[in-house]
């Protein structure tokens, strides 16, 4: 325990928990704290001015990362006939129908993303109250309810995130490892913000983005400066 502490304290050296750093310098610095065995994750965390309680508050969205996640995202795709053809040849890992439906109803959810063509929808709407607490429940709004699966199966594999505003007006998604040179996470972290700046809703007043931060898997939050991170 005395270990992992001298660790933290560590990696948390040199951090001005209330400085606002400009997004060069905050990459600099969560890059050289990504010191695990393995390659981290590196994260983006905004604080939003919205309620999302409210439906007019509303954020989500979908963005395609200029340089990838670095991670295999495993992509389900409910579809039948031609369409599951299409998807199984886009490179989905699992493609089914009432036999898919059973694996999850079973509890076995070997995916991070879920794709449904428009009339399997009565289908996967029966597990709602699994694929919806975890964020992946198909739909249109994002990509992920579509005739074109090829393409949202490529668009998942290549990089596509999924963003959805939580309770708290947080909304946050990896983007990139700690392992990218610092220029394809600045692209990467700009390309997010972007779009999660665009997708500001109708009832979102005053100021859109109170807050932005980034870090690693195991490293410590670096404020950033919100106007260094406008695209």
């Amino acid at each position: 325990m005395a270990k992992l502490a001298k660790r933290i304290q560590k990696i948390r050296e040199g951090v001005d928990p209330a400085k606002l750093y400009g997004l060069t310098d905050a990459i600099a610095l969560v890059k050289e704290r990504a010191t695990a065995k393995f390659d981290e994750t590196v994260e983006v965390a905004m604080n939003l001015g919205v309620d999302p309680r409210h439906a007019d508050q509303m954020v989500r969205g979908v963005v395609n990362l200029p340089n990838g996640t670095g991670r295999d995202v495993r992509v389900a795709v409910f579809a039948r006939g031609a369409k599951a053809d299409e998807a199984k040849a886009a490179g989905a890992d699992i493609v089914g129908a009432e036999d898919l439906l059973e694996i999850v109803q079973g509890g076995k959810i070997d995916f991070d993303r879920c794709i449904a063509t428009p009339d399997m929808m009565p289908l996967v709407g029966r597990l709602g109250k699994v694929l919806g607490p975890r964020g992946m429940m198909p739909n249109p709004k994002v990509g992920t309810v579509t005739m074109d699966v090829a393409g949202a199966v490529k668009a998942s594999k290549g990089g596509a995130v999924e963003f959805r505003v939580e309770k708290a007006g947080i909304v946050h998604a990896g983007v990139g490892k700690a392992s990218f040179d610092a220029k394809a996470l600045e692209e990467n972290i700009k390309a997010f913000a972007d779009a999660v700046i665009k997708a500001k809703p109708s009832g979102a007043k005053g100021n859109y983005v109170k807050r932005v931060a980034i870090s690693s898997t195991m490293g410590p939050g670096v404020k950033i400066d919100p106007s260094s991170v406008s695209a």
